[in-house]
C-alpha cells in the first residue's frame, strides 16, 4: 500500500508528461537525438560532472541542491558554498570538521556522550550521521569521516527536507552537508603522501588513479590512509585507517559510478565533555586531559552507493542511486564530567557497543522543455532509507574526578547492564520513504527563475526494550513539505533570490509524566524564509541572505501536565560571505554570520525571550592566502575566527565567554627530477589559546567542549 495518496498521482502525471515530451525529444535510437557530455570528472554518475572551480581553486561555481541536481550558485535561490579538494589539501584538513572551520556559518560541536563530530549551521546542529555521500544520507561513518575521501565538501545553508528529504537523526532544519567522493580524472594520477603532527602523530596516503577502454570510459580511484600516534592534547592517540575505491563508466547515453569504502578510527584516552550547571568553569590549559587513561572509542565501517545515469531522451534523463552501511562502534567510555562547582564533579564508566545496518535509495527523472517563453527544468524522485540500530551499554557507578590536575582513576566495575555487549539486539529502527515533485520555470529569457515543489514524507520509528527485545514504542506519520522559491538576475553579475521552505522531522511522543502520556505528534514542521543577494565578479564574489527559522518544540504545561507542541525557537540571522582572487596571487575565503535564536513560548513562559543554548550572537571568519612574490611556489596563508559568548543554560544566567583564534601555514611547491612536489606546513590556534570552544550538542545544559591546544602539522606530497 502505499504511503502517498496525495502525490502518488501527481508524481505519475508528471512522469508521464516528461514522456510525452515531442516526437523529436523521443528518438533515442537517433544518437544524434541523445544528449552526450564527455566530462572530464564526475562525483555522482552525472553528465553535467563537477562544476568548476571558482577563481582561486578554493571554492566550486556550484553544487548539488538535492533532486534539483547540480546548479550555479548565481542560479539558486538558496544560500550555499562548495569547498574543493584543492582547498581540503591544502588546509591540511583530517575531517570534514577541519574543512568547516573555513565557513563562517558553521561551528563544529559534539554528539552527546561520545566523540561524534557535529556541525552547527544557522543555529541548528547537523549530526554527522546526517551527512550525505554522493546526495545519499546516512550512509558515511557515524562519528567521524576521514578527509581523504572527499572531492568536494558543499555546506548547503537552510531547511532541506523537500530537497534531500528527512534525515535519518533528525537534522535539516538550519542546513546540510553533502560529501562527494573521488573520481579519476582524464590523466593518470599517483601521489603520495606523509607528514607529522604534534603529538608525534605520523601521516600516510596513497591518491591513485587510471582512465582506460575505449575514449577513457572507465575510470578507477584509490585511496588509502593512515594516521596514528598522539595528538597535541596530553596522552590523547588516535588512530585512523581508511581505504576507499571509486570506480565509474562513461557510455554513450549512459553513466554508471560505484564506491566502496572502509574506515576504522580508534581513539584512547579522549578528553569528556563537561556539564556545569551552576557556575562557569575557568578554561583548562588547551593541552591538558580531564580524561580517564581506561577510555577508549572505537568504530569501524564498511559503506558503499552505487549511482546510474540514463539518457532517455534528448533532454530527459532518469538516475537511480543505492547505498548501504555496516557498523560496528565498541567503546569504553569516561562519561561527561558532571560538575558540581568550578572545578569538582562526577565522571562514571559507560561501555557501549552499537551496530548500524543501513539500506537507502532513491530512482528519479529530470527534463527540460519549453512552453511556449517558459522553460522548464522538471524533476521527480522517490526514495527510501532504513536503518536496523542495535544497541547495548552497562554503566558504573560515580565517583569523584577534577577538572584540573585530574586524578587517574582506578577502571570502575560495571553494576547495571542492558542488553549483552558482546551481541547487541535490535533497540531501534527508522524507516524513511518520499516522493518529490519539482518545476523550475525560467521567464523573461532565464532571468527569472520560479521554482514550486512538493515531497511527501513518511517517517516510521520502532523502538524496543534494551532487555528483553519487547516493542516498546512505535512512530508512524506523514506529512508535506512544499518549496516555493525565486531568483531574479538583476545583472550577469547579480542575482537577487528569495524562498520559503520546510524541513521536517520526527513528532515527539508525550512523556510519562504528562497525563496523555503516549500522544504521539506529527512530524515537527519548520519553516524558513529567507531573501538574499548574490554577487559575481569573475575573480572574485559575495553573498548577503537573511533568513528566519521556526521550530516547534514539545513542553509540558506545568499546570495541566498536559504535552503538546506549543513551544517554539525562532532563529533570524545574517550571512555574508565573500570568496575568490581578487588581486593576482591572493585569495580570500570568510565571511560573517549574526544570529538571534530566542525560545518563544517555553513552559510556563519562564524563559521566553531568552537566547537558545550553545548558539552565540556573532560568528566571523577571514581567510587570506597569497602567493609570495620573488619567489615561484611558495605561497602562505592565515586565518582568523571569532565566537561572541553563547549561553549555557536555558536561563541564560550562565554563558561562555568569546572567543577568538589564529591560525596560519605556509606550502611550497617545487620540482625534483621532474617530480612535483609540494611540502605544506600548518599551524592551529597559533597563540595556544585555551577556551571553551562550543556549548552546543545536548539537549541539556552545559554541554562544554573545550578547544585544541596549538598544533603543528607538516605534509610532504609528491606525484609520480
Amino acid at each position: 500500500m502505499s504511503h502517498f495518496p496525495v502525490l502518488k498521482p501527481l508524481t505519475l502525471s508528471v512522469l508521464a508528461s516528461l514522456y510525452a515530451l515531442p516526437l523529436h525529444a523521443q528518438q533515442t535510437n537517433d544518437d544524434t537525438n541523445v544528449q552526450t557530455v564527455v566530462v572530464s570528472a564526475s562525483a555522482d554518475a552525472s553528465a553535467a560532472g563537477l562544476s568548476k572551480t571558482y577563481a582561486g581553486g578554493q571554492v566550486a561555481k556550484g553544487g548539488r541542491v538535492g533532486l534539483l541536481g547540480t546548479m550555479d550558485v548565481m542560479d539558486t535561490p538558496f544560500n550555499s558554498t562548495n569547498y574543493t579538494q584543492q582547498f581540503i589539501q591544502d588546509q591540511q584538513a583530517r575531517s570534514v570538521a577541519d574543512v568547516l572551520q573555513a565557513d563562517p556559518g558553521v561551528r563544529v560541536a559534539r554528539g552527546f556522550g561520545n566523540y561524534q563530530e557535529l556541525y552547527v549551521i544557522r543555529g541548528f546542529p547537523v549530526n554527522s550521521d546526517d551527512l550525505a555521500y554522493n546526495g545519499l544520507n546516512g550512509v558515511l561513518p557515524r562519528q567521524y569521516i576521514a578527509a581523504e575521501l572527499l572531492e568536494r565538501v558543499e555546506v548547503f545553508r537552510g531547511a532541506n527536507t523537500f530537497l534531500n528529504g528527512a534525515t535519518p537523526g533528525g537534522g535539516g532544519i538550519g542546513g546540510a552537508i553533502n560529501l562527494l567522493p573521488k573520481r579519476a580524472p582524464n590523466q593518470d594520477l599517483t601521489e603520495i603522501s606523509a607528514g607529522l603532527q604534534t603529538g608525534k602523530q605520523t601521516y600516510l596516503a596513497a591518491d591513485i588513479a587510471r582512465r582506460f577502454g575505449d575514449e577513457n570510459r572507465y575510470g578507477v580511484r584509490v585511496n588509502l590512509a593512515q594516521r596514528k600516534g598522539g595528538t597535541g592534547i596530553d596522552n590523547e592517540d588516535r588512530e585512523v585507517q581508511l581505504g576507499a575505491i571509486g570506480a565509474d563508466y562513461r557510455g554513450r547515453g549512459f553513466r554508471l559510478s560505484a564506491d566502496l569504502g572502509w574506515q576504522s578510527v580508534k581513539l584512547s584516552n579522549a578528553r569528556p565533555a563537561v556539564n556545569a550547571a551552576t557556575v562557569v568553569p575557568a578554561a583548562p590549559d588547551g593541552a591538558s586531559n580531564y580524561g580517564q587513561p581506561w577510555d577508549y572509542s572505537s568504530e569501524r565501517d564498511l559503506f558503499g552507493t552505487l549511482r546510474s545515469e540514463l539518457d532517455i531522451a534528448k533532454d530527459v534523463v532518469a538516475w537511480a542511486a543505492l547505498g548501504g552501511r555496516e557498523s560496528h562502534e565498541l567503546n569504553r567510555l569516561g562519561s561527561t564530567i558532571t560538575l558540581s562547582n568550578a572545578s569538582t564533579g562526577t565522571i562514571r564508566r559507560f561501555d557501549n557497543a552499537r551496530v548500524d545496518l543501513v539500506k537507502t535509495g532513491e530512482v528519479g527523472v529530470r527534463a527540460t522543455l519549453q512552453t511556449g517563453p517558459v522553460s522548464h527544468k522538471i524533476a521527480a524522485t522517490a526514495n527510501g532509507f532504513n536503518m536496523d540500530s542495535r544497541n547495548a551499554y552497562a554503566t558504573s557507578a560515580y565517583q569523584t574526578t577534577t577538572l584540573y590536575n585530574t586524578p587517574a582513576l582506578a577502571l570502575p566495575t560495571l553494576t547495571s547492564f542492558f542488553n549483552d555487549l558482546t551481541a547487541p539486539r535490535t533497540t531501534n529502527s527508522v524507516t524513511l520513504i518520499s516522493e518529490a515533485v519539482v518545476d523550475s520555470m525560467g521567464f523573461l529569457n532565464d532571468t527569472l527563475l520560479l521554482t514550486v515543489g512538493v515531497r511527501h514524507q513518511y517517517i516510521k520509528q520502532v523502538g524496543y526494550a534494551y532487555n528483553t527485545g519487547i516493542q516498546n514504542a512505535y512512530y508512524s506519520k506523514s506529512a508535506n513539505t512544499p518549496i516555493a522559491a525565486i531568483v531574479y538576475k538583476l545583472t550577469p553579475q547579480v542575482s537577487l533570490y528569495a524562498n520559503r521552505v520546510e524541513s521536517l522531522l520526527q513528532g515527539a511522543i508525550a512523556g510519562s509524566t504528562a497525563v496523555n502520556r503516549g500522544d504521539i505528534f506529527a512530524p515537527y514542521v519548520s519553516v524558513q524564509k529567507e531573501v538574499g543577494a548574490k554577487f559575481d565578479a569573475g575573480r572574485y564574489g559575495a553573498t548577503a541572505a537573511l533568513f528566519t527559522t521556526t521550530q516547534p518544540q514539545g513542553i509540558t504545561d506545568p499546570l495541566s501536565k498536559v504535552f503538546g507542541i506549543d513551544g517554539e525557537q525562532r532563529n533570524r540571522g545574517l550571512e555574508l560571505t565573500a570568496y575568490g582572487q581578487p588581486l593576482r596571487g591572493v585569495r580570500v575565503l570568510g565571511g560573517a554570520t549574526f544570529l538571534d535564536a530566542t525560545q518563544m513560548h517555553t513552559a510556563g513562559g519562564t524563559n521566553d525571550g531568552k537566547d537558545v543554548i550553545g548558539v552565540p550572537h556573532a560568528q566571523m571568519n577571514l581567510g587570506v592566502d597569497w602567493d609570495i612574490p620573488g619567489v615561484r611556489g611558495l605561497s602562505m596563508s592565515a586565518r582568523a575566527l571569532h565566537t561572541s559568548s553563547q549561553p549555557i543554560n536555558a536561563t541564560n544566567t550562565l554563558t561562555l565567554p568569546s572567543w577568538n583564534r589564529l591560525d596560519a601555514s605556509v606550502r611550497y611547491g617545487f620540482k625534483v627530477q621532474e617530480h612535483e612536489v609540494v611540502l605544506r606546513a600548518r599551524v592551529d590556534n597559533l597563540t595556544d589559546k585555551s577556551y571553551w570552544a562550543s556549548a552546543g550538542g545536548s539537549q541539556g545544559s552545559g554541554y562544554l567542549v573545550l578547544g585544541a591546544p596549538r598544533t603543528f602539522a607538516l605534509t610532504a606530497t609528491t606525484e609520480f
